[in-house]
Order: structure tokens, then sequence, then C-alpha cells
């Protein structure tokens, strides 16, 4: 039996190297993998290609990162929410390429079946599909878009066995699944981490097989992306 199990984050990302093309889990500010990113900005490497649905917030998630001048590219669907993500756009200093969300998910998920690429009618006709392979089925144009090649995913997940079997907890389960299946290496951290079998296996919605490391993490926020409450009366 294959132990996953490591100490922690820094373990676990010891060997992503400057250079690499990361994929990381998360929907806006849930199911980020923190400890991961934190032992990355740790690291100090940089010219990482990032894809990822979102950017983060400046000073959490992959804007950590941003702020340390680590990400050479930004694949994503959604950069709102970063004023340092849209400096350096804006400068030039960060290559970006901006997806529609489906295709995004899309591509993930063409990653881990083994796909090498995939057809949508999203971007037809657009920016999106200038210099990219179009085809007519059924009188309907579609774009060729490739899957992605991913050579490390990092993602959270509330629940885990050691055998990397992961439950996930309301939106964290948008891309964190996706992102999960398309690595060649898996990383994950956990809230908690039990032992194998003790996940019902109707409970589980991402099973082992799709991931090569996993430990239990520390120290989570809980952050509410934009906090909405009602006018006192």
């Amino acid at each position: 039996m294959i132990n996953k199990v490591v100490k922690d984050a820094q373990t676990a990302i010891a060997d992503i190297h400057s250079g690499a093309v990361i994929g990381l889990g998360g929907f806006g500010l849930c199911g980020i993998p923190e400890n991961c990113i934190n032992a990355l900005v740790s690291k100090g490497i940089n010219n990482l290609t990032c894809i990822s649905n979102n950017a983060g917030v400046d000073d959490f998630g992959i804007g950590l990162m941003l702020q340390q001048k680590q990400v050479k590219k930004m694949i994503a669907s959604y950069v709102g929410e970063n004023a340092e993500f849209e400096r350096q756009l804006l400068s030039g200093e960060l290559e970006v390429d901006l997806i529609p969300q489906g295709t995004l998910a899309t591509r993930l998920l063409a990653a881990g079946y083994g796909m090498p690429a995939i057809f949508t009618p999203a971007g037809v006709g657009t920016e999106v599909a200038v210099g990219k392979e179009t085809r007519m089925f059924n009188n309907k144009e579609y774009l060729m878009e490739y899957a992605f090649d991913l050579d490390f995913s990092i993602i959270k997940a509330w629940k885990g066995d050691t055998q990397g079997n992961l439950v996930f907890r309301k939106t964290s389960r948008n891309f964190n699944p996706l992102v999960a299946m398309a690595g060649k290496i898996t990383i994950v951290e956990v809230e908690e981490l039990v032992e194998a079998g003790q996940i019902d296996p109707d409970h589980i919605h991402l099973p082992g097989i799709y991931v090569h490391r996993i430990f239990q993490g520390t120290d989570y926020e809980k952050r509410i992306e934009q906090r909405t409450v009602s006018k006192k009366q």
C-alpha cells in the first residue's frame, strides 16, 4: 500500500520548482489551499504558471504569490478582487489568459480523463477564439481548446483519509475536484485527516486514485469575500 501521508505543507511542496505549471483549487475564497500557498511563498520559487478559477485577493490565496512576483502567467476566469493583479497586468509584468469559466472547468476535466482537447461553443466569434481551430458539428461552430498540462495540482478538502479519498464542503467542491484530477502530482491539504475506511464510501466526492500526497493543515481562515448585511431599521 502506497503511503500518501506527508508531515506538512513544506514537505508536500518540496519538489515544486521555479517554472512549474501549477493548478490551484478554490472558488472565490472557499477551499483555498492556504498552507501550501504559504509554503510556496516561503520557498521563494518564481516564474510559475498558475491555473485557478480566480486570482485570490491582495493579502490571501494566490494574491500572496503575486505580491512576491512569483507568478509569470495567470490562467483564470475571474480576477476582479485583486488590485495587485490589476497593477501587474496593466504594467505588463504579468501574462494573463482569461477564459470562460465553463471552458476552464472542462479543460481541467479533460486533463483528468486523459482527453487531449475539447470542443465548446463558448468563445466562438470573440477574442477568445483568435488563432484557434474551429469545427462545425450539426451546423454549429465549436472552438477547440486543449486540455491543461499541469505539473502539480494543489487543493484543499474538508476531510480526507490516509488513502486520499476526499470530502468537500459546499462551494469548495466547485473547482477543487477538477484541479485534483488534472495534475501529474496532486497535493491535498485537509482540515481533518482520518484513517482509511473511516469515511463512508457513499460520502466520498473524489477517490484517492487522483491523490499523491495528503496532510492535515492548520490555522485555516474562514473568510467572506463580500460581507453584505441588512441596514438597521
